[in-house]
């Protein structure tokens, strides 16, 4: 399984951008998808994640309210749509291929990653 993010780059604070993952080579529409992300000198962070059939999705209370998560398993992509952003949100955005179809919060729980996005929000 290969999952290629994309939609990284510099926005001014209070702009919006859209994630996306790619997945290649496996089953994606069998399990849930997650957005984490690592800001210089901090550990990764879980943001959202989505269930196999896009029915659930849940967030971390950084994000709650501005962050959306979604898939589209006929393009075996998911989304990320961020609005609001704010210059803590700068980081490298990754993607993950959970092991299961529920919804995920620790990074454990995923097996696939792809290779990081990064996202710069300043003036």
């Amino acid at each position: 399984v290969q999952l290629q993010a994309s939609g990284g780059g510099l926005v001014q604070p209070g702009g919006s951008l859209r994630l996306s993952c790619a997945a290649s080579g496996g089953t994606f529409g069998s399990y849930a998808m997650g957005w984490f992300r690592q800001a210089p000198g901090k550990e990764r962070e879980f943001l959202a994640t989505i269930s196999w059939g896009g029915g659930t999705t849940v967030y971390a209370d950084s994000v709650k309210g501005r962050f959306t998560i979604s898939r589209d398993s006929a393009k075996n992509t998911v989304f990320l749509q961020m609005n609001s952003l704010k210059p803590e949100d700068t980081a490298v955005y990754y993607c993950a291929r959970a092991s299961g179809r529920s919804t995920y919060r620790h990074e454990t729980n995923y097996d696939y990653w792809g290779q990081g996005t990064l996202v710069t929000v300043s003036s």
